[in-house]
């Protein structure tokens, strides 16, 4: 009994990945429907998400599972919410001021400029946007919310639990962005970026896979993302 016990806890351990250095994109040969239900997903989840800037725990939790094939990065959160807060908007409205959603940032270069920043609330509203810059060394803040990720699908569902979401991002879309310097990646290539949340429940809490060490606010801080690193 205490070997099955110990057999389970490891089992658990490892299906886990939480604040390593690198957040593994694995490499999936399943065929993915967006739809918001991950009984169709087979690859570990990583998390809890944390207070984004100082590391302390959340109030609910959130997870995220990151995949890919030759075509797609797929993106999955589990995210538990005993009271969720927003709206069906249309595509592109500034949902992160106002409703429960789960964002991901990837700056495949690394460089900190160009990179993509996607967000989706529990009823499947969602907005892509491009971080052209925000530092003074390279202009100031310079966005695009006209930005379209060609190809793109998210889907939420909401559960008993809270609400779970899908994301569905086609590389080729990434390869028209101007000086994104994209490539289709293999396996061992690493990214650039970061998983969050935003949680406007009882308490207001904004959450990251991965925590910053500045203790500054905001999720925008491109010089300590985090690595995602494809995966066979």
């Amino acid at each position: 009994m205490k070997i099955r016990k110990i057999a389970a806890v490891v089992c658990f351990v490892c299906s886990i990945t939480t604040y390593s250095q690198n957040i593994p994109v694995y490499k999936t040969n399943e065929k993915l429907i967006i739809d918001g239900d991950l009984s169709d997903w087979k690859t570990p989840f990583s998390g809890p998400f944390v207070i984004h800037n100082s590391a302390e725990k959340a109030t609910q939790n959130t997870m995220v599972s990151l995949s890919w094939n030759d075509e797609n990065l797929y993106i999955a959160y589990r995210s538990a919410d005993s009271k969720i807060v927003g709206t069906n908007q249309k595509k592109d409205s500034q949902i992160f001021n106002t409703d429960d959603l789960v964002e991901i940032f990837i700056d495949p270069d690394g460089d900190g400029q160009n990179y993509v920043e996607i967000g989706v609330n529990a009823f499947s509203s969602h907005y892509d946007m491009l971080l052209k810059c925000i530092s003074p060394l390279c202009g100031g803040w310079n966005t695009s919310i006209a930005f379209n990720i060609t190809g793109m699908e998210a889907q939420s569902k909401i559960t008993p639990e809270g609400f779970t979401t899908e994301i569905k991002i086609p590389f080729s879309s990434l390869e028209t962005i101007q000086n994104g310097n994209f490539s289709k990646p293999k396996a061992g290539t690493k990214w650039r970026g970061n998983a969050f949340r935003i949680d406007y429940g009882n308490t207001t809490e904004y959450l990251a896979l991965q925590p910053y060490k500045s203790g500054r606010f905001g999720f925008h801080q491109p010089d300590q993302f985090t690595v995602f690193e494809f995966m066979e």
